[in-house]
């Protein structure tokens, strides 16, 4: 039996001037947070999707990792993930590239162990599988 999530949008008015609403009511986390074409095109405040993206993305990668290195009997001391989602504008928007970057402290693991197995949470994490249309890199740093 899988798991079920949802979060809801309200948007009032048009594409530009318009703005929205985000909540996630199961977690209770998000309550009404603002978006708007400014919070996703410009400098104001508020979310965008793809910064939601990139927040989903991180998470995922780093409990997929977290559970590789564990599996192998290397369980992390500790993982700092970051996702960035870019957006292209050429031919209409759509999201052109996702960039993985890790640093983690792994004691008595060899980096290219640690390599192979991030690699293998960066393409089996079910975010980068949803995303697999989307070219997916990934940079690790690393200590043990």
């Amino acid at each position: 039996m899988g798991i079920s999530r949802h979060a809801t949008a309200h948007w009032e008015g048009d594409l530009k001037t318009g703005k929205g609403q985000l909540s996630t009511p199961q977690s209770g986390l998000m309550d009404h947070v603002r978006y708007a074409f400014s919070s996703r095109f410009g400098d104001e405040k508020g979310t965008n999707p793809e910064e939601l993206i990139a927040a989903a993305h991180a998470g995922c990668f780093a409990m997929a990792l977290s559970a590789k290195l564990g599996e192998a009997g290397f369980p992390p001391k500790s993982l700092d993930a970051r996702a960035d989602v870019d957006l292209s504008m050429d031919g209409g928007p759509q999201v052109s590239q996702i960039r993985l970057k890790v640093k983690a402290v792994v004691p008595g693991l060899e980096e290219s162990r640690f390599r192979a197995l991030a690699d293998d949470a960066k393409q089996n994490c079910p975010v980068s599988k949803a995303l697999s249309a989307v070219p997916i890199t990934l940079e690790t740093e690393f200590s043990s």
